[in-house]
């Protein structure tokens, strides 16, 4: 009665409810069920609208189905609204009816059939069918919820009956106010003859009371049963909480014991243990102070001693730190004042000592035998060289290694000179005194490999420089780094001396001893090991004790280690050298970045230094023409060896280099017009002598064809023996067609499998040797055109005349060029850059040429038989014999062009080309008849010229490969009149 309708017994899905109820997973789909009806079905009483104001106990709830109950019957059935428990319930309320009877069918309905639906089915079939469809995308509402709703508000109607009094978290009997309102002394007062009022009135009290205590008792019942599990859990788990409440009663009490000790010890102590340690600080105070003083006297001492073993970067961290610790820390001191002007010139003395060292190391370093095997020279100097410059700003040393970079390529090549020629007996070096005229002796291997030996010690030249110079770009990036890292660890400390400033409690206990707070104490405690005298640890150098054996414990030294490490950073250089990068360099991070991309240009300026002197040695021997006389073979080895040179210095430095590059394709298109004027002259010279006769094909030119064929244009080795015992073949067989050709045409083919293999092999003269190459093919088709269709050849070799045979051989040999064009085009393609693909149209414009130089060859051909035909049909009578002899002359020279042509040209091209000759044939003959007055009326004359061309077309067809070909000969007659 104590609990209220707002503050359930039921716990409402808090934190707390692990008791109580298992997790639902939301995912899941909770399907509604009924609850259990009302065991007193009493009509809800006052407004509806009232029902959802209050909180329900039942709907807030998970849902409870009739087939969780465990109630037995009689519970079920036991009305609350009865005045007294009937032990015959069943026939005391229904009746005594209340039997099982048979429902008698009513005569006044008809029997319905299925019959009576049919209509009404056609009508909604189509309905139920999208109804259906509907049920499986959206299920239906479970059938229950309206009832359960019904149930949950017919609970909540009941509970609002009880008054909200009871429901009160704060309700309590002992209170005279709640209870008079509970139980009003009216309704005990019996005097004054009011007796039995009173008594009627008390025993509705109490009826009514009891009425509250049903419905609470059911809806407790209720939330009972929803509670089963988690009450029973809670049944089982008490002694289990039980247990866990002795451990911890006996936990609390030994931790307050425990409390109650140490609470006794640092309170004592406490006091005693801050004078201590604030007594100590001083004491270290005055001792780090007079050791600093120590350390600071022997400063002068300890820098000669490093100087001496070229320990720059040392020696000026000791001074920079000894003059930091006099103007802070020391200032004022009397017996100091003269110190700080002597490091002073001691720093400038350095200076001097640096850039004579670095400059000595760099000479070193360079003109050391190029045979050893050690890239980097006193690795560890070059380091402290390089820290010490950054340190005091001298950034002018890259130019002295670029000087000495310089003076010692030139060392480089003058020495390779000398030994080459000194190797050489044949030079008299007492007569050639001049070291060039010497080398320009030299023939072409001895000069190759001269030159080689320049390349090799270039390279070797250009590692050891790269390497000297990673290392001094490691230590620029590495003082790069630091810088950052600084400003980093900077702000972060300034970030954190913020918060701490903001965190530290101003309402701490003052401490009375010496006027201090406790926080002051404990960070003075705690910066001590960091912050008390921490430059005189710093200036400490690595040859000079780190402290005193009599002055200082043990813990101090550890201590101003640890702080000397934490004011420097270590990196690691390429070659694994520890080095120590200081706060003092002065340098901004635009200067380092400026100086690391010197150090890379530098590089790029050794790779430039190798190859303009490499440049120079090739000038000094090309002065009397010594390259332009190299043949094919050796320019293209000298070719591949600057390359190869080339491409090396770019993966050694990063970056082309372009003089030598240069040199090479200047001397390339020399080269080039040299080699193109000597195969044009030469294939001059051929067509000059050639008699245009079909020449024996070498099997050498065959295998060269067939090597083509492969997809390769290449010239193949030349096989030794078995060539010799091959013997040379009639024609040429390119991909199964055979070509008779002219001795010219075979070596104009290796011709231009020299020009292409030239390509292959030097890379860069691509787009000339395609304009050379296309000229030589221009050359030949018109120097061609004009030997055997201008007939220069008469005059020229001395033929009496050009004959057909000589026609189509000029035909077929221009037909196996115009075969391989595509082949060639394909190999410049594939070599050329896409940009240059522009230059292939002459290609086109050499395949047209040659088309149009055969159109004109078959058209000769033609015109020959043309010419026979006007010559001897003109004199055509029509009469017998027959065949006449003008036919049979026809014939004949048919026969002769065939006999010539047949075996040179295919057979497609002789069939069309005797079918333009019969075309001119049946011309004439047609223009002969008619002017013979001659037509195709059946008679006399008509039979005769039938037997004339019968004899034509019999003679024609029996000629090899003419036998299909279509000889009509109906359009030469005229009409009949």
């Amino acid at each position: 009665m104590a609990s209220s309708h707002s503050s359930s017994p039921v716990p409402q899905g808090s934190s707390s409810d692990v008791f109580f109820k298992k997790e639902v997973d939301p995912t899941k789909h909770i399907r509604p069920v009924q609850s259990l009806p009302d065991v007193c079905p009493k009509e809800p009483t006052g407004d509806s609208n009232s029902l959802c104001v209050a909180p329900s106990l039942v709907t807030d709830q998970h849902r409870w189905t009739i087939y969780h109950s465990k109630v037995n019957l009689p519970a079920a059935l036991n009305d609350p609204r009865l005045a007294k428990r009937e032990s015959d319930f069943f026939t005391k309320t229904w009746g005594l009816d209340f039997v099982d009877t048979e429902v008698i069918p009513s005569f006044y309905l008809p029997q319905i059939s299925k019959e009576h639906f049919t209509v009404y089915q056609q009508e909604i079939s189509q309905r139920e069918k999208i109804h259906e469809r509907c049920k499986k995308i959206c299920p239906p509402k479970d059938t229950f919820d309206r009832t359960l709703l019904h149930t949950h508000d017919k609970s909540r109607t009941d509970l609002e009956q009880v008054p909200k009094i009871f429901m009160k978290p704060d309700f309590a009997l002992d209170d005279s106010l709640t209870f008079n309102s509970v139980l009003p002394w009216s309704h005990f007062n019996t005097a004054g003859g009011k007796g039995n009022r009173d008594a009627a009135s008390s025993k509705l009290l109490q009826e009514k009371l009891s009425h509250y205590l049903d419905i609470v008792e059911v809806n407790i019942a209720h939330q009972i049963s929803l509670r089963s599990e988690a009450f029973f859990h809670a049944m089982t788990s008490q002694h289990e909480l039980q247990d866990y409440l002795k451990k911890t009663s006996q936990a609390v009490k030994m931790l307050r014991d425990k409390i109650a000790q140490i609470d006794k010890v640092m309170c004592e102590g406490s006091l005693h243990i801050l004078r201590l340690a604030l007594t100590r600080n001083n004491c270290v105070k005055v001792y780090n102070k007079l050791k600093l003083m120590a350390t600071v006297h022997q400063t002068q001492p300890t820098v000669q001693v490093l100087l001496s073993t070229s320990e720059f970067v040392g020696a000026l961290d000791l001074i920079a730190t000894t003059q930091e610790v006099l103007q802070q820390e020391l200032q004022g001191i009397h017996s100091f004042r003269h110190l700080g002007s002597q490091l002073c010139e001691l720093e400038k003395l350095i200076d001097k000592m640096m850039i004579a060292e670095f400059s000595t190391y760099s000479h070193s370093d360079l003109n050391r035998p190029l045979e050893d095997d050690c890239q980097i020279l006193e690795e560890e100097r070059l380091v402290s060289l390089v820290f010490g410059l950054l340190k005091q700003r001298k950034l002018n040393f890259l130019e002295i290694y670029s000087e000495e970079m310089i003076i010692t390529a030139k060392n480089i090549i003058k020495q390779c000179v000398i030994n080459k020629v000194s190797q050489i007996e044949d030079i008299d070096t007492d007569v050639v005194l001049k070291l060039a005229d010497q080398m320009r002796m030299l023939n072409f291997l001895q000069w190759f490999d001269l030159l080689k030996d320049i390349f090799s010690k270039f390279t070797i030249f250009l590692q050891r420089v790269k390497a000297t110079l990673n290392i001094i770009h490691s230590v620029v990036l590495s003082v790069l780094d630091k810088n950052q890292r600084t400003r980093e660890l900077e702000e972060i400390s300034q970030q954190k001396n913020a918060a701490k400033d903001n965190s530290l409690d101003t309402e701490v206990a003052y401490l009375i001893h010496e006027g201090m707070f406790i926080s002051d104490a404990f960070s003075e405690s705690e910066l001590t090991p960091i912050a008390i005298d921490t430059t005189s640890q710093r200036n400490a150098s690595p040859n000079s004790e780190p402290c005193s054996s009599d002055s200082v414990s043990e813990p101090e030294c550890t201590t101003d280690s640890s702080s000397s490490k934490e004011q420097t950073s270590s990196s690691v250089t390429p070659g694994a050298v520890d080095i120590m990068v200081n706060e003092d360099m002065k340098l901004t991070d635009l200067e380092l970045g400026k100086l690391a991309n010197n150090v890379q240009e530098l590089l790029y300026s050794a790779s430039d230094i190798c190859h303009d002197r490499a440049v120079k040695f090739l000038m000094s021997r090309a002065k009397d023409g010594f390259l332009e006389k190299l043949n094919s073979t050796e320019f293209i080895t000298l070719s591949r060896l600057m390359e190869t040179f080339i491409l090396e210095t770019e993966q050694i430095c990063g970056r082309k280099s372009m003089s030598l590059l240069g040199a090479l394709q200047s001397q390339a298109n020399k080269f080039v017009n040299r080699f193109h004027e000597e195969r044009k002259t030469k294939l001059s010279l051929l067509l000059d002598n050639e008699r245009w006769k079909q020449a024996d094909v070498p099997a050498e030119f065959q295998d060269l064809v067939d090597s083509i064929a492969d997809g390769k244009i290449a010239l193949p080795e030349k096989k030794s023996g078995a060539t010799e015992e091959r013997k040379p073949a009639e024609v040429l067989i390119v991909e199964g067609q055979q070509y008779a050709v002219v001795g010219t045409v075979l070596l104009l083919i290796r011709i231009i499998l020299e020009y292409c293999q030239c390509v292959d092999n030097i890379p860069s003269v691509t787009t000339d040797m395609l304009t050379r190459l296309s000229d030589l093919l221009k050359y030949f088709n018109s120097r061609s055109c004009q030997l055997v269709l201008g007939a220069g050849a008469l005059q020229v070799v001395g033929l009496k005349t050009i004959t057909t045979k000589n026609l189509a051989l000029s035909s077929r040999c221009l037909q196996l060029i115009v075969h391989y064009i595509p082949v060639i085009r394909a190999h410049f393609e594939a070599r050329l850059q896409p940009k240059q693909y522009s230059m292939l149209r002459h290609f086109d414009h050499i395949t047209k040429d040659y088309h149009d130089h055969i159109a004109e060859i078959s058209a000769k051909l033609v015109a020959i038989m043309d010419s026979l035909f006007d010559k001897l049909l003109s004199k055509y009578e029509v009469k017998a014999p027959v065949p006449s002899a003008c036919f049979r002359n026809i014939c004949k020279q048919m026969a002769k062009m065939h006999e010539a042509i047949f075996d040179l040209l295919p057979e497609e091209q002789t069939q069309m080309l005797f079918l333009r000759i019969n075309a001119s044939y049946k011309l004439h003959l047609k223009k002969q008849l008619s002017h013979l007055n001659v037509i195709n009326d059946g008679g006399p004359q008509n039979g005769l010229v039938t037997a004339d061309v019968a004899f034509y077309t019999g003679n024609l067809q029996a000629l090899k490969g003419l036998k299909d070909l279509d000889l009509n000969m109906a359009e030469i007659w005229e009409q009949k009149r």
